[in-house]
């Protein structure tokens, strides 16, 4: 019994999330990008005074780059 488990796993840097493990990691990422650009947008928009246009933009290119980044990551079976 004791011999048939499987050693956990040791975590590096390319093993890729199962189940929950990916739905999480895309999610973060996508919600990540969303608040890191569009805070960005927003210093933008606070500097140039353009009324909320950056925000708008950086908040698109924050889902963007997620998606990107959860297609690279998780995208392709190994």
């Amino acid at each position: 019994m004791a011999g048939d488990q499987k050693p956990p796993s040791t975590g590096g840097p390319g093993d890729v999330p199962s189940g929950a493990g990916q739905g999480w990691t895309a999610l973060s990422y996508l919600i990540g990008g969303m608040l890191v650009w569009g805070f960005v947008g927003w210093l933008v928009d606070r500097w140039l005074d353009t009324g909320g246009i950056a925000t708008g933009i950086g908040i698109v290119l924050g889902m963007a780059g997620g998606i990107i980044l959860v297609v690279r990551k998780l995208g392709t079976p190994q």
